[in-house]
């Protein structure tokens, strides 16, 4: 650095830029957290929202004033209290005005100040009109009463509170959300009348509990007519911790076969919901729902009519459905993070806040008083004075004309005091004559029996707490209401899955070797004469429903299954299997299935083993299926044989060597998965190398005949001719006639 350049420096701090910025961000997030995003205990106020409420006061806007243009409120605010910009101002203004977004609005608005749908469709502030509603009167009234201390705004030419005198807990009562730098608040609205009355068994109660207070504040009271369905505990939680969230969902009845929706969650739009609705309709995700209106007016503010598309519709169903899948039903966080009355902020329990707002309410209602008692000592002074120079007023007027200084003499010939004298000599002759003697001794009176109350109240803690729980109730009995969002427990809302959702025609699921598949319209369907690509043929059918899941089963044991409405059509040759589900490598689709997701089949391998299993444990969530059948070396699957009586049907096993064993099924194990107990004996040599495996499978119901094919011929054996067979499960089994022990099949005749 040159000399020359070294005076310019001098005075100049120099710091690490490391040091500066982390100086310079620390300061900016501090002003963020205490004078701009987090509310104040006292009042439960934003410095913004409390200049505007301060400022609408000054200029005499009270409830009972004529309207003024909101542009003059905003202007006042920005010249005089808060130097930001002017759109922000109002839309705060325009806030504390919607009897939608505050449980007790500040302000009373005339004009367009926004709707439920779209909150800000406000008008330009220069259109709108605004005063301040009767419940403001609760923030400001005590102000000009000592009760709060006083700081220069930003320019030093004015006085702005600090905080407002605040008759109620308003922090609880309205609520508050802000985003500040590494800290947010969201505290929800509640009830004045459950707010008071909780504030005043705290009073009485100092020693109580979380758990006891919530007897009186159960839950928030949203300024909205949903319902709240978060669990009791989960509510206690809440104001335990001062974290945690609530559910609230819309309100409903029937009429004439419609569904109409009456209430909406907080800040919730009826025009959204509509939307998110016929979104679904027109995805055809919803063929339930045949039409939507929105009936709101201003007597109805929300009034949305759902007609189902017939009678047959399960509105309790239908509705579950809307709730998980709109915001019919929505979760609200909680995060009681406020600034307390040492000027930190922090997260605090039902507990703490009502402590400490009591604690603020005392100071304020002792600084009041004493105020007020310092007012009442000053007029008695003066008044004593006053009745002095009445009961001598001929002297008084003789003093005055002829001396030329008569405050001195006057302070001497009749004891006063400064304050006093210059009283007497400030009040006009033609008052002084007209004033009487009764008259003043009865103001004295009245002053002296109000100083001796006031000193009373603030001498005793106990009187104190009485005048401050009174006052607490009376405001509750003025402007209290009755609790809008009602606490009830519901089921949680589930979402109708996308299967159900699809009508419930009949379909034939058509598999063939090669692993493709197609959906065909109705039962009477000949698979045989479908056409099928080149070197492939048909395999397989199941008869469903079109809104159940078609199930697969492939040569590793491994079970799928897809909804069968999103099959391919059968009028061409279908869609290979592999393009919707990941069989290991080398696979092949053995089987299809479908119908009651309850019935019962035997699941087996060649090898010998199986077991029994419902349907509905071959549906598989993902694409790459489960494990359902665990196959012993070499082994495949046999296709799954259907139940009609696991308790009355028998099970017929048949083996390559010609043998075949009946027992009944009942004596096979119900299983999820897994390989199954040994159906027929095979040697283990025979098995292991594969020379004797299990051929055909079957449940025969009983009193049935089994037919036994065997290339062109077969044999039927009636219901006596079966005891040749019959047997313990898991036994060798007996041969078969001679040319009828190359089994192809076992059927039901």
């Amino acid at each position: 650095m040159s000399d020359n350049l070294q005076p310019v420096m001098e005075g100049i701090e120099r710091l690490p830029f490391k040091v500066f910025t982390e100086k310079a961000y620390l300061d900016y997030s501090m002003y963020v957290i205490l004078d701009r995003a987090l509310p104040h205990i006292g009042d439960g106020m934003k410095p913004v929202q409390r200049r505007i409420v301060y400022a609408m006061s000054e200029l005499g806007l009270s409830a009972a004033a004529k309207y003024k243009k909101s542009a003059r409120t905003v202007g006042d605010v920005l010249g005089k209290f808060h130097p930001h910009g002017d759109s922000a101002c109002y839309e705060a203004m325009v806030l504390m005005a919607q009897p939608f977004s505050y449980r007790y609005p500040l302000i009373d608005g005339q004009g367009n100040w926004g709707s439920q749908d779209d909150p800000k469709s406000f008008a330009a502030m220069r259109y709108t009109e605004s005063r301040l509603t009767p419940y403001a009167q609760l923030l400001l009234q005590e102000l000009g009463q000592g009760t709060v201390e006083w700081l220069p705004n930003f320019d030093g030419t004015l006085k702005e509170p600090q905080v407002l005198p605040a008759r109620l807990p308003n922090v609880l009562l309205n609520g508050a959300t802000g985003i500040a730098v590494g800290m947010a608040t969201d505290i929800p609205p509640h009830n004045l009348r459950e707010v008071v009355a909780a504030a005043v068994h705290l009073l009485e109660h100092p020693e109580a509990t979380v758990g006891e207070l919530c007897a009186f504040l159960p839950a928030p009271d949203y300024p909205c007519d949903a319902e709240i369905i978060t669990p009791m505990a989960d509510l206690a939680r809440i104001y335990e911790t001062g974290n945690g969230s609530v559910r609230l969902r819309a309100r409903y009845e029937r009429e004439d076969g419609d569904i109409i929706i009456t209430g909406l969650p907080y800040q919730v739009s009826g025009a959204k919901i509509l939307e998110q609705i016929a979104a679904q309709m027109q995805a055809k995700k919803l063929p339930m729902v045949e039409d939507l209106r929105d009936e709101s007016d201003h007597e109805n503010p929300v009034r949305l009519v759902i007609m189902p598309r017939s009678n047959r519709v399960d509105m309790e169903r239908l509705m579950s459905h809307l709730f998980a899948t709109t915001d019919l039903e929505r979760s609200y966080r909680v995060n009681v993070n406020l600034i307390g009355l040492d000027g930190r902020p922090s997260v605090m329990d039902l507990r703490e806040l009502l402590s400490q707002w009591l604690h603020f309410r005392t100071d304020t209602v002792r600084r009041r008083l004493e105020y007020r008692l310092e007012k009442v000592i000053d007029r008695l002074h003066l008044l004593d004075g006053l009745l002095i120079a009445f009961l001598n007023i001929d002297e008084v007027i003789r003093i005055i004309r002829a001396e030329d200084e008569p405050k001195p003499v006057l302070m001497a010939r009749f004891g006063l005091s400064e304050v006093q004298t210059d009283y007497v000599l400030d009040t006009k002759l033609r008052q002084l004559a007209r004033l009487e003697e009764v008259k003043i001794r009865a103001e004295q009176d009245e002053l002296r029996k109000e100083r001796e109350h006031l000193e009373q109240i603030l001498g005793s803690k106990k009187r104190l707490t009485a005048l401050i729980r009174t006052e607490l109730q009376a405001d509750a009995e003025k402007y209290g209401d009755a609790r809008r969002t009602p606490i009830v427990e519901r089921e949680p809302a589930e979402a109708i899955g996308e299967t159900e959702m699809a009508p419930s025609e009949p379909v034939t699921v058509i598999l063939s070797e090669k692993g493709w598949v197609r959906a065909a319209k109705g039962y009477d369907i000949d698979p045989e004469s479908l056409l099928y690509k080149s070197g492939d043929r048909f395999l397989q059918t199941a008869q469903l429903r079109s809104n159940q899941q078609v199930a697969f089963l492939d040569s590793t044991g491994r079970s799928y299954s897809l909804p069968a409405h999103g099959l391919a059509s059968a009028r061409g040759h279908g869609e290979p299997l592999t393009g919707k589900l990941t069989p290991p490598s080398g696979a092949e689709f053995i089987s299809v299935l479908g119908g009651d997701p309850g019935q019962w089949l035997v699941l087996a391998s060649d090898a010998g083993y199986g077991f029994l299993v419902q349907l509905k444990e071959f549906y598989a969530k993902n694409k790459a299926g489960k494990v359902l059948l665990t196959l012993p070396q070499g082994a495949r699957p046999l296709p799954p044989q259907w139940a009609e009586d696991r308790e009355t049907d028998l099970l017929v096993v048949a083996t390559t060597e010609g043998r075949m064993l009946i027992y009944p099924l009942r004596e096979l194990p119900e299983l999820t998965k897994g390989k199954g107990n040994q159906l027929i004996s095979i040697p283990t040599a025979r098995a292991a190398s594969r020379e004797e495996l299990v051929c055909a499978l079957l449940c025969l119901p009983q009193g049935k005949n089994l037919r036994i094919l065997s290339g062109k011929r077969f044999m039927t054996l009636k219901p006596a001719d079966l005891e040749a067979y019959r047997g313990e499960r898991g036994r060798r089994g007996n041969r078969l006639p001679q040319g009828l022990q190359r089994v192809d099949g076992l059927t039901v005749e």
